[in-house]
């Protein structure tokens, strides 16, 4: 074909020289959804970020796409959940809902996992570009460093299961302090007066939660806690094994112990079967969340139903609500949905054994 027969092939962006969206983010220091929501007006942006964005646009003669920005609106939501749990139980519950409610929404759910150790930002500004909104369960609901980078960048985020959700953050959650208050009053029903309580991870907020139900119960009752009854763990089965080794060791132990999730709850019934001690004969254990060890392992525990996969199901929707919403030009504020949790009784709690009396008979 002769050479003026030829149709010059279509250029892209970035064979014409054309700016593109990534040139105008890093000349702006930001990720491309915050040069996004400057282009389409949103209100979700710092006046002083919004001004540099501008300025890069006109700095770099950047002229958006126009049909792309049309079709936007009606584009496919897209949502990451970012996770680092290490209750394997928790988290199948939890991807389970998060999963099924975003498929009943034709909603696309990205999954990540974040390996912790300083990786928490690192992966957020890598997913930030290309999602609408971000779900944190536990323990990534409490992490500032994710949630402060989230409120930089304006990104609507849902966090779970954290006993203080940020003000600008739409939160899930049940009430721990009550559910806590409510399984040791179960526990004081039944009789038991020295009752451990092993402590979850600190830095997840309803650990704190937890442990002042299970001591505001005891203060109701007249019985003033005893610090060598709390031990401090981490959530994991690892963790709630030397929880359990450390109570059993003291001279007056536990007639009961109260985990503050059913990993260390399991963790205690193992080491117990280990030294011979009948559960709940001996000793009577209970969780917290009701996950699918609870009803895996013998006895059965008794504990908390936290409905998990509810609260992730709610998470979705709330999100997708709000970045509809903020599509809309409409940016809603952040809710708070506190959930019912439910006391459980199953097979591992019962009143404390009478012990035998010891008499020693003087010699004649």
């Amino acid at each position: 074909m002769p050479e003026s027969n030829r149709k010059p092939r279509a250029r892209s962006a970035r064979q014409s020289g054309a700016p593109t969206i990534s040139d105008v983010a890093a000349r702006a220091g930001v990720s491309t959804m915050t040069v996004s929501r400057v282009i389409n007006g949103e209100g979700s942006v710092r006046d002083s970020t919004r001004e540099t964005v501008v300025q890069a646009i006109s700095d770099l003669n950047y002229a958006p796409n126009r049909a792309a920005r049309s079709l936007a609106g009606a584009a496919q939501l897209r949502m990451a959940l970012l996770y680092s749990n290490p209750s394997a139980a928790y988290l199948s519950e939890f991807l389970v809902g998060s999963l099924d409610q975003a498929g009943r929404s034709d909603i696309q759910l990205v999954v990540e996992k974040c390996e912790g150790d300083g990786d928490e930002r690192r992966v957020v500004q890598r997913l930030v570009a290309g999602i609408d909104g971000i779900i944190l369960p536990p323990p990534l609901c409490d992490s500032r460093a994710v949630l402060d980078y989230l409120a930089e960048e304006g990104i609507p985020t849902v966090v779970v299961a954290t006993g203080k959700p940020p003000e600008d953050a739409t939160a899930v959650s049940i009430d721990d302090r009550a559910a806590a208050h409510a399984m040791t009053r179960h526990l004081l029903s039944l009789g038991h007066a020295r009752i451990g309580f092993i402590i979850g991870n600190p830095n997840q907020t309803a650990s704190a939660l937890r442990l002042e139900g299970y001591r505001a119960a005891l203060a109701e009752a007249g019985i003033r806690h005893d610090p060598a009854l709390e031990v401090a763990a981490l959530f994991t089965y690892r963790s709630g094994l030397d929880a359990a080794e450390t109570l059993l060791n003291l001279q007056a132990r536990p007639t009961a112990i109260f985990a503050s999730n059913d990993d260390m709850a399991a963790a205690t019934v193992a080491v117990a079967h280990r030294r011979g001690l009948d559960v709940p004969g001996d000793l009577t254990v209970c969780g917290f969340d009701d996950s699918a060890l609870a009803t895996t392992i013998w006895p059965e525990l008794t504990t908390i139903h936290q409905p998990i996969a509810d609260m992730s199901r709610a998470a979705v929707d709330l999100l997708a609500e709000r970045i509809r919403a903020r599509r809309a030009g409409n940016d809603e504020p952040a809710r708070r949905l506190v959930l019912d949790y439910t006391l459980i009784r199953r097979q591992s709690d019962a009143s404390p054994r009478k012990r035998p009396r010891v008499v020693v008979r003087a010699e004649r």
